[in-house]
């Protein structure tokens, strides 16, 4: 792991490293697309980059991975290493681009610091850098091989389902007349597709139909933008244009929000908006598997008629032996459904449970706090951020 120099002088300079970490990360974003402007045409979401989520997701890994070296020396941050890994192989990283993202990470560190970055701290960064990159490239490795798949293959759409206003979901089968790999409940693929000014653009989306179909399935919610966040370039794309008989370029599946191997124990599934896709997967799975031990189903969203999968939901719930699902709408609530945002008051958590997460960052925090104040273990709360890890960058 990091050595005893290297730990000193990243202790020392962390500090300083941390505050000046999102500046640092948009003047490396802006100087390695200068270089390689293909890079954000054809492999960065240009959503994420103006919104400025993609900087802050890359600053808070940094940080995060530099204090664990720190406080558990002998010890790598696997679960971390693994999410990044997986979204990477996803998006197809290749090990020769890390010398690139090196160069001009530390070409935006040295220019932000100035005088601070001696060949002592340059060298200490150097090793956290690579210590990273090279635990990535080695898992990244080991998921492509996994994966059995070399790059994109063309899947055709075979039919085309308006879950509501504004999600429609893709069921497709591979172009090429072979078989359907299996995944595992709660994996996502990547889409790529050509835009109008040509670029290349890639987007993950949660496989929402049950793992045992021959059919793969994506439920893609349209992204509406605001003030600080232009619209979704690709799910506007597949809602305009994309319809039965088109061609999508997807990746293997991967993602490690996956049903642990824990048949006897209690799960909880806990969603928001269209957080619900890998939960309608999990629960597929759950039922192929005749579990046996309670599952309890939580989903808040805006209204019925905005609840994507809303059958899907209720009928697999119903195909458990045990099962119970709780429903908030913040409006239009109908009978047996709860007025206003999820709530665990009231609603039995087993103990040993196994709770699963998706939704927007306030929900998963504030559904978080709630499990852990019912005991359920740290360990046992598992979850996944739509778009760029923020978890970790969090104040």
């Amino acid at each position: 792991m990091l050595s005893a120099p290297s730990a000193a002088v990243v202790r020392a300079t962390l500090p300083a490293v941390g505050a000046h970490l999102d500046e640092i990360t948009e003047r490396f974003y802006a100087g390695m697309f200068a270089a390689h402007p293909e890079l954000l045409r054809d492999l960065f979401n240009r959503g994420n980059q103006a919104a400025g989520t993609q900087r802050r997701a890359l600053a808070g890994s940094i940080a995060a991975f530099a204090g664990h070296l720190l406080d558990n020396p002998d010890r790598r941050p696997d679960a971390m290493l693994q999410r990044i890994a997986h979204k990477h192989a996803s998006l197809g990283v290749a090990p020769e681009q890390y010398p690139i993202v090196h160069e001009h990470l530390f070409a935006a560190i040295a220019g932000v610091l100035g005088d601070a970055v001696t060949p002592e701290v340059a060298a200490a960064w150097d090793e956290v850098y690579w210590l990273m990159a090279n635990a990535l490239i080695a898992i990244e490795k080991r998921l492509y091989e996994e994966s059995g798949q070399t790059g994109e293959r063309e899947w055709e759409v075979v039919e085309r389902v308006e879950e509501t206003a504004d999600v429609v979901t893709f069921r497709l089968r591979p172009a090429d007349g072979g078989p359907v790999p299996p995944f595992r409940a709660g994996q996502y693929v990547s889409v790529r597709v050509e835009l109008p000014d040509g670029a290349r653009q890639i987007r993950q989306y949660s496989l929402s139909g049950a793992p045992a179909e021959t059919i793969r399935q994506i439920s893609v919610k349209r992204v509406h933008g605001d003030a600080a966040s232009p619209d979704g370039e690709v799910s506007n794309h597949l809602h305009a244009r994309v319809r039965e008989g088109d061609i999508l370029l997807m990746s293997a599946p991967y993602g490690d929000l996956v049903l642990a191997d824990a048949p006897d124990a209690p799960v909880l599934l806990a969603s928001a908006g269209i957080g619900v896709t890998p939960m309608i997967a999990m629960l597929a799975q759950l039922a192929a598997d005749g579990h046996r031990a309670p599952v309890t189903v939580v989903h808040g969203d805006r209204s019925p008629a905005d609840h994507a999968l809303r059958t899907e939901h209720e009928t697999w719930t119903h195909k458990l032996p045990d099962a119970s699902l709780h429903l908030w709408y913040e409006q239009d609530a109908p009978a047996g459904a709860r007025t206003g945002y999820v709530d665990l008051a009231g609603i039995d958590v087993p103990a040993g449970t196994h709770a699963y997460l998706c939704g927007p960052l306030p929900f998963m925090r504030s559904v978080r706090e709630q499990l852990l104040a019912r005991g359920v273990a740290p360990a046992r709360i598992h979850y996944e951020v739509f778009g760029p890890d923020l978890w970790l960058a969090r104040d």
